[in-house]
């Protein structure tokens, strides 16, 4: 385990992807950790990454061990490819302006709130599936599209079918920057 998202456990350097990965983990866990505090008053306190097989970051809560899945949330594939090429000069096919208007001209004939349940039942069915070696593990979501708030999220999450999981507690970031509160999605 290690706090440093350029490097692995032994010191060798991470690929430019594999970076990036770490870099919006951390930074999703930090969101999540800093309005969870303020909300709850209890210390989320130190960040450090985790090899496979165990859940992405690992921090304590309260004293105690806690470990945390993150995962981002994107209303398209194509969202996630531009988001990503935003993040990092890696080639994308979805570069340039006529793409970028393509896509946001795709998006806005969707209906937002089926793609949205669509989108976290794709998350939450993945997340399930999985095993971690962890003795307490949170899912946070952390969305990373701009096509929905807040008050989308509080519209869906009652319709959701939460597959049975190995989190103890599943949350919600619901905007990118992390600055409306933290929803609370399982149990």
């Amino acid at each position: 385990m290690t706090s440093d998202i350029y490097h692995d456990d032994q010191g060798a350097p991470l690929s430019q992807s594999e970076s990036i990965k770490r870099r919006l983990e951390r930074d999703a866990a930090r969101l999540f950790m800093r309005a969870y505090e303020q909300r709850f008053h209890k210390s989320m306190r130190h960040i450090w990454h985790n090899q496979p097989a165990k859940p992405d970051i690992s921090c304590y809560l309260d004293g105690e061990p806690l470990d945390l899945e993150i995962a981002h949330l994107y209303a398209s594939d194509q969202e996630a490819r531009i988001a990503s090429s935003s993040h990092h000069e890696a080639h994308s096919d979805y570069q340039g302006d006529e793409h970028l208007w393509a896509f946001l001209t795709e998006l806005s004939s969707m209906d937002s709130g089926a793609r949205l349940h669509a989108a976290l039942c794709r998350i939450l069915e993945s997340k399930a599936r999985k095993h971690y070696r962890s003795e307490r593990c949170w899912l946070i979501i952390r969305n990373a599209s701009p096509l929905w708030s807040c008050k989308d999220f509080r519209q869906v999450i009652p319709h959701l079918t939460i597959p049975e999981n190995p989190f103890e507690q599943i949350w919600l970031v619901p905007d990118f920057p992390g600055e409306e509160p933290i929803l609370r999605i399982f149990p």
